[in-house]
């Protein structure tokens, strides 16, 4: 008697196919100069889903990919980006941009809004092509200031790990850099809370917010007094609680994940221990994110088409983002170079814009083109970041050891 093959089996099946296929191209390949084993894994849940090998190969996608099957990915998928924008929250070091606010308030605002006006004129131009691009539950003036804003963004912890491998994380130029992205990480948060309003649930989103803040005292006095080891436990109670609240209000628990983490010092978490448990999360749980979001990549448009709005928003993110940080080291008169360095350091985007994006995907604010054509903009310039830096890094490696 033929043996049936089980939901478990096809779910192993599915994660066995998630965790080797990148890893195995990531090390036979080399790609790490170009493409960091997290870039390759976005890469791969795009090439895995339903829009390349899907389309080439129907018949094994239904096999492995049932609805079933895909409820599980999903589920795994939402408590790993959860956890992983938790951490991007505790790590953002507000004290340091207060400290320097002058300087780093106009390099992260020039570095945001550049990029933000062109992202949002691409925008503009896509949605008068085609009306494909505009999700059924969104407005105009969403998608375009979603799109501009995806284009902003500088995703933080890929950020971290670009500059831990280019051996620049700890210098002056390391920690300056941080403090900006730190910045257009906030503000991509509260943008995002912007385009969520829904006047509809205006009082459960106020309620919420209210409640939030309230608790957030509670859970400060309460952390300030427990272990280091239980510390760790219970935030990640207060991150379940955050997330369910802020979906309840309309907001989606990604929102409240990142309020959860912002809230919390890093200072209350041995530093190593939190390098290891991000370290942890990227290798064991966020690649079955990264195909969870190749799995909802489509092309209905026309692949050409999906293909020249990445080209148009790439151009637009990485012209803009160069732009505004050239304009802010005019203002503040830095050295030679020194623009340039930072403008590339700031493009990458995978993972953050990536989550911001899926968001949109969720409230039908965009489609899955629109969506689609975002990804492929994040990837791309996320593999220029290290190829562009790194000669540049060799042209100003005594001035990069010196500038504060």
């Amino acid at each position: 008697m033929p043996h049936a093959i089980t939901t478990t089996e096809l779910f192993l099946l599915a994660m066995l196919i998630i965790f080797s296929v990148p890893y195995l191209v990531w090390r036979l390949f080399r790609t790490d100069y170009w493409a960091p084993l997290v870039v390759v894994q976005i890469i791969g849940g795009v090439l895995l889903g339903p829009g390349v090998l899907g389309a080439a190969f129907p018949a094994y996608y239904d096999f492995v990919f049932r609805p079933e099957v895909v409820a599980a990915l999903n589920g795994i998928a939402w408590w790993a980006v959860m956890i992983f924008v938790w951490i991007a929250g505790i790590e953002l070091d507000l004290r340091q941009a207060w400290a320097r606010r002058g300087e780093t308030g106009v390099a992260a605002g020039m570095a945001m809004a550049v990029p933000l006006l062109f992202g949002a004129a691409a925008a503009v131009v896509m949605i008068s092509t085609s009306p494909g691009w505009t999700g059924a539950e969104g407005r105009t003036w969403q998608v375009v200031l979603g799109i501009g804003m995806a284009c902003a963004v500088t995703a933080l912890p890929i950020l971290v790990l670009l500059m831990e491998k280019l051996e620049i994380l700890r210098l002056p130029i390391g920690q300056r850099t941080l403090r900006y992205a730190s910045l257009d990480d906030i503000a991509i948060w509260g943008v995002l809370a912007l385009i969520l309003l829904d006047w509809e649930r205006i009082g459960r989103q106020g309620g919420f917010l209210v409640g939030f803040a309230a608790a957030t005292f509670a859970v400060r006095a309460l952390m300030r007094r427990i272990p280091e080891p239980d510390r760790w436990y219970v935030s990640l109670i207060w991150l379940a609680g955050c997330g369910l609240a802020a979906d309840w209000a309309g907001l989606h628990f990604m929102v409240g994940a990142f309020l959860s983490g912002a809230v919390l010092d890093a200072d209350w978490f041995d530093q190593k221990r939190m390098d290891q448990f991000r370290h942890h999360i990227l290798i064991a749980v966020m690649p079955v994110f990264f195909l969870s979001t190749g799995l909802r990549t489509q092309w209905d448009v026309g692949g050409l088409m999906v293909f020249g709005a990445a080209g148009l928003l790439l151009v637009a993110s990485v012209s803009g983002k160069l732009l505004g940080v050239r304009i802010a080291g005019r203002i503040l008169k830095w050295g030679k170079g020194e623009a340039g360095l930072i403008g590339w350091l700031l493009q990458t985007k995978a993972l953050i814009m990536i989550i911001f994006a899926n968001i949109l995907l969720d409230k039908k604010i965009i489609t899955n083109e629109t969506f689609t054509a975002l990804l492929l903009m994040a990837v791309a310039s996320t593999m220029l970041t290290i190829p562009m830096v790194a000669p540049r890094l060799r042209k100003l490696a005594g001035a990069v050891d010196r500038s504060g």
